[in-house]
């Protein structure tokens, strides 16, 4: 493996799923249930442990049809402002 050559990584995207609206109920639900939602979903993230969620309001189904490659793209685009 030459490691002076930098991967590309593409993400496939779904447009049928409206991420932010599943992020916020993601966070609504693991509020209600008495979690930290920020320190809970970054779990999650990192990890790929849908256990990270609550399936209170069946949030953990809901995250989970999120690709965690498209939300990671998704936040770090709307942190340094190039948000679609």
């Amino acid at each position: 493996m030459d490691l002076d050559k930098t991967m590309f990584f593409k993400v496939e995207k779904n447009k049928d799923i409206d991420s932010k609206k599943i992020l916020k109920e993601v966070y609504e639900a693991l509020v209600e249930k008495g979690y930290n939602p920020i320190n809970q979903i970054v779990g999650y993230i990192l990890s790929g442990d849908p256990t990270y969620i609550t399936s209170h309001n069946d949030a953990r189904n809901k995250i989970r049809s999120i690709e965690r490659d498209e939300l990671l793209e998704k936040l770090v685009k709307y942190y340094i402002g190039i948000e679609e």
